[in-house]
């Protein structure tokens, strides 16, 4: 996810986290400065609900105005949509590592 609390806060004219903070302040949320320049500088990992409702109260904007949706991309570099399904034209069950023997372990006695 894109988080893009700085180009909503534009849109209002607030340019700096002290500003962010009293347009919070004007819809009841009271964060301390260093949570509100932890959101303005930072792309935040977890966002309580109750807080995304405030931020968004406090700048008049929706929850997609502050987060949009990108690719992920998978471990080869190509965007996950790229990757190939299991069996589509490839083997249908996963290739042993090298050095692992390959051979498949018997299963316990029930």
């Amino acid at each position: 996810m894109k988080w893009n609390l700085r180009w909503a806060a534009a849109k209002r004219d607030i340019w700096r986290p002290t500003q962010l903070q009293v347009a919070f302040r004007e819809v009841g949320f009271t964060p301390s400065l260093s949570k509100v320049a932890a959101l303005w500088s930072n792309k935040p990992v977890t966002v309580r609900l109750e807080d995304l409702d405030m931020i968004c109260a406090a700048l008049q904007c929706t929850v997609a105005d502050l987060m949009e949706a990108e690719p992920v991309v998978a471990a080869e570099g190509r965007p996950e949509a790229e990757q190939r399904v299991v069996g589509d034209n490839g083997p249908a069950r996963p290739i042993p590592r090298p050095g692992s023997g390959g051979t498949r372990r018997p299963l316990p006695p029930n």
